[in-house]
């Protein structure tokens, strides 16, 4: 029997809610969008219309891989972070909307250097967080950076992707090693970088652990190693007054404001996420 497009995402909300899946809502519709071929305007238009059995068996394919555990974003090859709808792989973490105070703190950074201000995305994975600066700094230029052949490749295809081949480049860089000569002279580096304690990974969700790339993910014993080493041999590259903003996990906050400190960092500033957490911490290069 015929299933509208309503019934195929009412039933596959049910099963990922029952599995205990947060976001049930939006990654139903996600996986109904991705089988059927339609973004989301067509699909909330032709709700009521039936799906072909193609469709439908592709849905409950979909449907069972998710709760198996593997996350939507690597299903459907894509998703949405500050309003841009970017590729993704299994050699990226998938873009967080914890990541986007980072941006936004990127982006008003951006605008007060003004015209001709240079960013740097560092540990830059999928190029979210650089992109999104991109896309709403019109006058400024981005270069994308991270240690990954793989992270870049996602990268670049979501330079073309976005239209922003204008603005934004690729660079292979080592966070935990000083910058070449071409990485240098920015006004802001942004950087999410991998902060999870190393022995805490196997506690995390499987549907982390099991499937995004550990090497985004591990920072070392106390999970500050990136930290310690960014604000050691990274703050050259900034102009005067530049800025090194961070995404921090949860209670790493004042040791990344301590750090910024020892390395000669001033005016630091800390900032929460939409569940109250400390998420974001920045400090300027003053003299």
């Amino acid at each position: 029997m015929a299933t509208t497009y309503n019934n195929l995402y009412l039933d596959a909300r049910r099963k990922l809610k029952a599995a205990g899946i947060p976001a049930a809502q939006l990654e139903a519709r996600e996986i109904v969008c991705y089988a059927a071929g339609k973004v989301r305007e067509e699909f909330y238009r032709d709700l009521m219309l039936y799906a072909s059995d193609q469709v439908e068996k592709t849905v409950a394919e979909l449907t069972r891989r998710r709760l198996e555990g593997e996350p939507v974003a690597y299903i459907i090859g894509e998703w949405e972070f500050y309003g841009l709808s970017l590729d993704v792989s299994r050699e990226v973490l998938i873009p967080r909307m914890d990541t986007e105070v980072l941006a936004e703190q990127a982006i008003l950074s951006a605008r007060a250097a003004g015209e001709g201000c240079r960013v740097l995305d560092l540990c830059a994975g999928s190029g979210c967080v650089g992109l999104a600066v991109a896309a709403n700094v019109p006058e400024c230029h981005v270069v994308l950076a991270d240690n990954s052949e793989g992270a870049l490749r996602v990268c670049r295809q979501n330079i073309r992707r976005t239209g922003l081949n204008d603005q934004v480049i690729c660079a292979f860089a080592d966070a935990k090693l000083p910058p070449l000569p071409a990485l240098w002279d920015f006004d802001v580096i942004a950087c999410n970088p991998p902060y999870i304690p190393s022995a805490d990974i196997l506690t995390l969700d499987p549907s982390v652990k099991d499937y995004e790339p550990r090497e985004a993910l591990d920072g070392g014993e106390d999970g500050l190693d990136f930290y310690r080493t960014v604000c050691a041999k990274w703050k050259g590259a900034l102009r005067l007054g530049g800025r090194l903003i961070f995404e921090v996990g949860i209670g790493q906050a004042a040791d990344v404001e301590a750090l910024l400190s020892q390395n000669g960092f001033e005016d630091i500033r800390t900032f929460q996420d939409t569940q109250n957490i400390w998420r974001v911490v920045s400090g300027a290069i003053n003299e």
